[in-house]
């Protein structure tokens, strides 16, 4: 379902002190998503790794026996644009995916170049719907 991520994500603050200091425009852009994602999952922002801000956590337990903890939903800002993580995937969103405008398709994640042209009510419903699925999946914890 997800690569391997970092169980112990850092607290809000750095999360936040993270997007700030984003270069311009990436800045601005890095605000407007954060402003999203607290507003569709309710949850706040932790720094996962070095460069990835997720919303809300997940335990899983593979087949295999491999476990970890995730970030439920979230994104990183990129030099050439942003990458939208939707867990464990977005396979039943072609719909969504039509409205939501130029992006190009990795396993778990969406890579946008410029978040001015992006639909934002598409990419609401696409964190939501990646919510409602991963949820079929696993329970979510809010961090």
């Amino acid at each position: 379902m997800t690569a391997r991520r970092p169980q112990n994500p850092a607290p809000e603050a750095e999360a936040t002190a993270f997007l700030a200091a984003q270069p311009p425009p990436r800045d601005a852009e890095c605000a407007r998503l954060d402003a999203v994602f607290r507003d569709v999952t309710g949850f706040a922002p932790r720094l996962w790794g070095s460069a990835m801000i997720g919303y809300g956590s997940y335990d899983y337990i593979y087949e295999s026996g491999r476990s970890g903890t995730c970030f439920a939903t979230g994104f990183a800002p990129r030099a050439r644009g942003l990458s939208v993580y939707i867990l464990p995937g977005y396979a039943d969103c072609g719909p969504i995916l039509q409205r939501l405008g130029p992006h190009r398709e990795g396993k778990a994640c969406l890579n946008i170049s410029s978040l001015d042209r992006i639909d934002e009510a598409a990419l609401r419903d696409l964190i939501q719907a990646g919510l409602r699925d991963l949820r079929s999946h696993w329970r979510v914890d809010p961090t």
